[in-house]
C-alpha cells in the first residue's frame, strides 16, 4: 500500500486533531525560550547567567529523551506524554512570573525540559501509530507544516500581546497554548493508534524489548548523524536567543516585537521549506536534504556577525528556516525509515534527539560566555563554524549514509539492511 492509499484510508477526524496537536504545541515548547532571555534580561540579567540557566534545562532534557524514548516505546497511553508537557509548561510559566529567582528560574526550566522531552517522540509514536510507516514521511511532512503555522502564530500573538500588555502575556499566551494542546491530544481516540506501527514493529513481530542507546552503537548511520546534529546544534543553539540580546543591546526598536519577528521570519520559510523537503526525501532521499541543512548555518553566523540590525533579521531568519525546515522532517523520518521493522523507533528517535540535545543545551551558555567577553558578532561567526564538522561528516561518510538514506529503496528487511552498513 502506497502513502496515497495509506493516507486516504486514515480518517480525516483522526488526522485533524493531530495536526491541531502539532500547531498548538509549538508555542508550548518554544513560545517562552526566545522571550526568556529578554525578560530576564529587563530584570537586571547578563548574558552569561541566562545562557547559563537555559543549558540547565538543556542538560536536564537532554538526559532525559532517551529513557522518554523508551517509555513511549513500552506504553500505550501515549497520548499521556503529550498531557504531562502541557501542564508542566503552564506551570513553568507560573514560576517564572511569580519569581526571577535564579534557583526558581532553574527548577522550572528543568521541569519543563524533562516533561518536553517526551513530546517530540510522542508525537512521532502517535503518528506512526496512525499512518503506519508507509504514510509516514508525508504526514510528517505535513505535521511539521502545521508546527511551524503554530511558531508563527503563536510569535506574533507573544510580539502583540507583549507590546501592548507586557512580557506577563506572552507566558500566559504559552500556558493557553498548553491547555489546547492537552485538548487536541485528547481528541485522537486512543484505540486509533497501532502500537506495533507506533514503535516500528512488523504486524507478526511479538518483540516487546528495546536496547537503549545500543540502538546508536549498532548503527553507524544512526551514529554519524547523532554526531553532525551535535555539531550543528552546538553552534544552532545559541543563535536565535543571542540574536535577539545582540538587538537589544544595540536598542534595535521594540525587543519583544524584534524577537517575535526573527520567530515569524523562520518560522514562516520552515512552513514551505517542510513541504519541499518532504517532496525531496521522496523523490531523492534524505541525504542531500540534510547536508543543505547543514550548510545554511555557517552562511547565518555570517550575515550575522556583520548585520546585527533590522535587515539583518531577514536573510539570518530566512536561513535559520531553512535549517531547521530541512532538519524537522528529514530527522525524524530517516530515523523511522533505518529503525523499521527493529520495534525501537521511539527509543532511536530518543537516542538521537539526546546527542543532538547535547549540542544544543551546552550552546546558550558556550554562547553567552563567549558574548560576553568578545562580543556577539565573534560570537555568531563561532557558533557558525561549529557545523563545518557537520558537513565533514557528512560528506567523508557519504558511502555509508547515501544508502541509508534513501527511502525510494524496496527493502525486504530493512533493518537487517542498514544495521550491516
Amino acid at each position: 500500500m502506497n502513502r496515497h492509499q495509506t493516507k486516504a484510508k486514515t480518517d480525516r477526524t483522526i488526522i485533524r486533531p493531530l495536526q491541531s496537536l502539532n500547531f498548538f504545541m509549538a508555542d508550548m515548547q518554544a513560545g517562552i525560550g526566545p522571550f526568556l532571555g529578554i525578560f530576564l534580561l529587563a530584570h537586571g540579567w547578563k548574558s552569561g547567567p541566562i545562557g547559563t540557566v537555559m543549558t540547565i534545562g538543556g542538560v536536564a532534557g537532554m538526559l532525559m529523551t532517551a529513557p522518554a524514548g523508551a517509555l513511549i516505546d513500552e506504553t500505550k497511553r501515549k497520548r499521556l506524554y503529550v498531557v504531562i508537557p502541557g501542564i508542566f509548561t503552564i506551570l513553568a510559566s507560573a514560576i517564572i512570573l511569580l519569581s526571577q529567582n535564579f534557583w526558581l528560574v532553574s527548577v522550572s526550566q528543568i521541569a519543563t525540559a524533562i516533561a518536553g522531552s517526551a513530546i517530540g517522540p510522542a508525537v512521532i509514536g502517535i503518528t506512526l501509530g496512525i499512518v503506519k510507516q508507509a504514510g509516514f514521511n508525508h504526514q510528517n511532512g505535513y505535521n511539521q507544516a502545521y508546527n511551524h503555522a503554530g511558531n508563527v502564530v503563536g510569535a506574533a500573538l507573544s510580539g502583540f500581546l507583549g507590546m501592548k500588555f507586557g512580557m506577563p502575556a506572552v507566558f500566559c499566551l504559552a500556558a493557553l497554548f498548553g491547555i489546547l494542546s492537552i485538548v487536541s491530544v485528547l481528541m485522537i481516540p486512543a484505540k486509533a493508534i497501532d502500537d506495533k506501527a507506533a514503535r516500528g514493529l512488523k504486524d507478526n513481530d511479538e518483540s516487546n524489548k528495546a536496547s537503549g542507546f545500543k540502538v546508536l552503537l549498532q548503527c553507524k548511520p544512526l551514529l554519524i548523524l547523532a554526531a553532525a546534529l551535535a555539531c550543528f546544534h552546538l553552534g544552532n543553539g545559541a543563535m536565535l536567543p543571542l540574536y535577539g540580546l545582540a538587538a537589544a543591546t544595540k536598542n534595535q526598536g521594540n525587543p519583544t516585537m524584534f524577537v517575535a519577528m526573527t520567530i515569524i521570519i523562520a518560522q514562516v520559510v520552515m512552513m514551505g521549506v517542510s513541504l519541499i523537503a518532504m517532496r525531496v526525501a521522496e523523490k531523492r532521499g534524505y541525504w542531500l536534504v540534510i547536508l543543505i541543512s547543514f550548510i545554511a548555518l555557517p552562511v547565518r553566523g555570517l550575515i550575522a556577525a556583520h548585520m546585527i540590525n533590522q535587515t539583518g533579521l531577514y536573510p539570518v531568519q530566512i536561513l535559520d528556516g531553512i535549517g531547521a525546515g530541512l532538519q524537522s522532517v528529514a530527522v525524524p523520518g530517516l530515523v523511522a525509515h533505518i529503525l523499521n521493522g527493529t520495534g525501537r523507533v521511539n527509543i532511536g528517535q530518543g537516542a538521537v534527539m539526546t546527542v543532538q540535545g547535547l549540542g544544543a543545551s551546552l550552546s546558550p551558555a558556550i554562547g553567552g560566555w563567549i558574548a560576553q567577553a568578545f562580543g556577539y558578532s565573534s560570537t555568531f561567526l563561532i557558533l557558525g563554524s561549529f557545523a563545518t564538522v557537520s558537513i565533514l561528516l557528512w560528506l567523508l561518510f557519504f558511502r555509508s549514509l547515501k544508502a541509508a538514506c534513501d527511502i525510494t529503496l524496496k527493502k525486504t528487511d530493512s533493518s537487517k539492511n542498514i544495521f550491516s552498513l
